[in-house]
């Protein structure tokens, strides 16, 4: 090797790696839940609080313009187990407009340190990218499982690190406009209460479609989000924020969007976990449609009912949960479970009850199976089209690209919706 050459590469490795520091002292965290929170000099402590739930977390908000970190191959956080108890820990990199979250896991044993990486080129099994690295919206780090314990936590480090080539998104790909507080207005995803509601109150997330006009009608795609769950392959929230089926069939086009809730009037909020109170489920979602029928020209006579996971049984445990609710739909799309699949009392002898208040014209199952599906759909008595949309993974990106299962599930849509269907869009 030439002398020049060898202390070229000397060089380069000596140089130091690409980093963004994305925290330092004395800055808190935006949002924290069974944390508290203090600096201490050049670190962060975390404090994880004993109490009810499943996780605890910090969350890191990016700028407002979002953090572009599409030069970067990594997120990484140094933290120090303070405390006397063993802690599952994920970190979470957070996409924006409709992108989902990459992780890094590790568990420390007290007084443990260890650095948490999450690859920001991370993809799904099919090979889907998880996140666009130039709009990550958050970074949260959460504590799964933690007992009965206050577990301290040093955060001595967060940092986007090393390089990457330029990224490109997949081809049309759709993004999802993000979650806003304000007047429903067409293009825009807003926070959305019944006339008269307290502001704690459970919201749904209404979307307008682009094309929306004073006086114009339009069908409606009625969608519930899967349940809070957290794992190295599912990032779900619980909350109708993350609701984009709907999105992904209609293209922001066409079609009037609602995430709904789940509700428990007794408790502040969407429900994150679980059913809430089934009935007042139910009867809040008959009022939600109305409203947004009466108020912004839903078509009462093309209302679509779909879900993820939780969301999916849904479709059946509380939108055919009587005779009221089960005539609002005219058809059903059920995506990664299904009414009768057993979580949660959604036995499948309910849901063969349930099935025979169904009075549309079609169901539609992304990722589920028929046979499983069958006693089901024999209550119901109408055609059922079932497709695998290979993703592989416990997620709703697929409904974001154009692969063959969400193209299906487009025209199926625009079909079921005649004689006022949704315009095709051109890819």
């Amino acid at each position: 090797m030439h002398p020049s050459t060898a202390l070229l590469l000397l060089c380069l490795l000596l140089q130091p790696a690409h980093s963004e520091v994305l925290w330092s002292s004395p800055r808190l965290p935006g949002e924290l839940r069974r944390m508290t929170a203090g600096t201490d000099r050049d670190r962060l402590r975390l404090t994880v609080q004993p109490g009810a739930g499943s996780y605890a977390w910090a969350v890191f908000p990016a700028p407002e313009t979002g953090w572009d970190l599409g030069g970067h191959a990594t997120v990484e956080a140094g933290i120090t187990n303070l405390g006397a108890a063993r802690l599952r820990l994920l970190l979470w990199v957070v996409g924006d407009h409709g992108w989902d979250a990459v992780p890094g896991e590790a568990v420390l044993e007290p007084g443990q340190t260890r650095r948490l990486a999450c690859n920001l080129r991370e993809t799904w099994p099919d090979g889907t990218p998880k996140i666009d690295p130039r709009r990550v919206r958050k970074i949260q780090l959460m504590a799964v499982g933690a007992g009965r314990e206050t577990v301290p936590l040093a955060l001595r480090s967060l940092e986007a690190t090393g390089t990457a080539a330029p990224w490109e998104p997949p081809a049309a790909r759709l993004g999802v406009p993000p979650v806003e507080d304000g007047p429903p207005r067409p293009g825009k995803r807003v926070r959305f209460r019944l006339p008269g509601q307290d502001p704690a109150a459970a919201y749904a997330i209404l979307h307008l479609p682009e094309d929306w006009q004073p006086g114009s009608v339009f069908p409606v795609i009625a969608e519930w989000p899967g349940n809070i769950f957290f794992t190295t392959g599912c990032y779900s929230t619980g909350l109708p924020d993350q609701c984009v089926i709907g999105h992904g069939i209609a293209q922001g086009r066409g079609a009037i969007c609602l995430g709904l809730p789940f509700v428990d009037r007794t408790r502040p909020g969407p429900v994150e976990d679980g059913w809430g109170n089934p009935d007042e489920t139910a009867a809040h979602t008959v009022q939600m449609v109305e409203e947004v029928c009466s108020r912004f020209g839903g078509d009462r006579n093309n209302i679509l009912a779909t879900g993820f996971s939780r969301g999916a049984l849904a479709c059946g445990f509380i939108g055919l949960r009587d005779d009221r609710i089960a005539a609002l739909w005219k058809g059903i799309h059920a995506c990664q479970h299904h009414d009768g699949d057993g979580w949660r009392g959604a036995t499948l002898a309910g849901a063969v009850e349930r099935a025979k208040r169904f009075r549309g014209r079609a169901v539609f199952l992304t990722d589920n199976s028929l046979k499983a599906f069958r006693p089901v759909s024999e209550a119901m008595g109408v055609p059922v089209t079932g497709v695998s949309s290979g993703l592989g993974a416990h997620a709703t990106t697929m409904f974001l690209d154009d692969r063959p299962s969400t193209v299906q599930l487009r025209d199926w849509f625009r079909k079921l919706v005649v004689p006022n269907p949704i315009p095709s869009i051109p890819p």
